[in-house]
């Protein structure tokens, strides 16, 4: 099994995503976006992306295949996201795994969506160091994690968001300023012409009473929302505001962290997730690790955001650890705390 291609087929929400990897090299991976459906409505139309992945899957998978120069035969396992996500987003990704897995012949491996961003890294950089500090940071989570072995081992929470996550605080303030969906990289880009002290924002949960590895993004959020607001009727320095929103968020993601591994003896820092693809944080989190003489891993951009090569990586790891399949009956999970790499969920009879 060790040389097994694993597909990994990701639909937690709005990317419908395929990849292929074999023994920790991706060998292909594709990814259909329904992020334009979306935008109208500023946020994720759960219909509407469920829908979407119904289109997307096949021909994603195909992508996958034509960019690696295989065939679906040549498939040996099958890994798919079993939560957290949306329910119907999630359903259609499973159903379709079980369907290939079935046709093939192959085993089914479910995985944690929040395992395969930590995953994505090693597509680029290679194995994890055992242990290392994890930051995740995305549209709907922000935790701080120790993780040892990702196949094997549970995973460590030290820190998590007690609220509002980082990119969803993006999201809700670009709205605020009047910036498009996604907001995430629509402040990445209104920052480069601001300046981050022009405005002073709150860093959240950083005082000395506080818990040092919790976030919370919720205050700061209302904090810039009601900035803009005192600008209304008059002209509002976007620009100036996404530079210190994004500067306030970078500094309390980089602080903690940086804290966590010196506390905690931890030499890497792995900062994975959609924010991780934000120009500060990536910029501030070099910095002042290398200040601290901690090694920081990020992954390429195109690997930071959902998709299904990090699924097939937690699956070419669970292949190579020799961990169990899935039961023929694995459900979804839509709200699954990250405990394991490997999230396969029965669902209850109703009786």
């Amino acid at each position: 099994m060790s040389s097994s291609v694993v597909l990994g087929i990701e639909s937690s929400c709005d990317e419908t995503g395929a990849g292929l990897v074999r023994n920790g090299r991706l060998l292909g991976h594709a990814v259909a976006s329904s992020m334009d459906e979306h935008a109208r409505f500023g946020g994720v139309v759960p219909e509407i992306a469920a829908r979407a992945h119904l289109h997307s899957l096949t021909p994603v998978v195909h992508r996958a295949l034509d960019e690696a120069g295989l065939r679906t035969a040549d498939i040996g396992a099958v890994a798919v996201t079993t939560g957290p996500g949306l329910s119907g987003a999630l359903q259609v990704g499973l159903a379709g795994a079980k369907a290939l897995a079935y046709a093939l012949d192959v085993p089914l491996y479910g995985v944690h969506h929040l395992a395969g961003h930590v995953a994505a890294d090693t597509l680029e950089h290679g194995p994890l160091p055992d242990p290392c500090m994890v930051l995740i940071v995305s549209g709907g989570h922000t935790s701080l994690l120790l993780v040892r072995d990702l196949a094997r081992d549970p995973i460590v929470h030290l820190g998590d968001t007690v609220d509002d996550a980082a990119g969803e605080c993006f999201d809700k303030v670009a709205r605020a300023f009047g910036l498009p969906y996604p907001g995430g990289p629509a402040i990445d880009r209104a920052a480069r012409e601001g300046t981050p002290d022009a405005v002073v924002f709150p860093r959240p949960l950083t005082g000395p009473r506080d818990d040092p590895y919790a976030f919370s993004f919720s205050g700061l959020k209302t904090a810039a929302a009601r900035w803009a607001e005192r600008h209304r009727g008059g002209v509002l320095p976007v620009a100036d505001g996404a530079a210190a929103l994004q500067e306030a968020v970078a500094d309390v993601l980089t602080r903690k962290a940086v804290a966590a591994c010196v506390r905690h003896g931890v030499g890497t820092l792995v900062v994975v997730g959609g924010v991780a693809a934000n120009s500060r944080v990536r910029a501030l989190a070099q910095e002042r690790c290398g200040a601290a003489g901690i090694t920081l891993r990020v992954p390429p951009l195109r690997l930071c955001t959902d998709n299904g090569a990090m699924i097939a990586a937690v699956g070419d790891l669970l292949v190579r650890a020799g961990a169990e399949p899935a039961p023929h009956d694995v459900s979804i999970d839509p709200s699954a705390p990250l405990e394991f790499a490997a999230l396969h969920p029965v669902a209850a009879l109703s009786v």
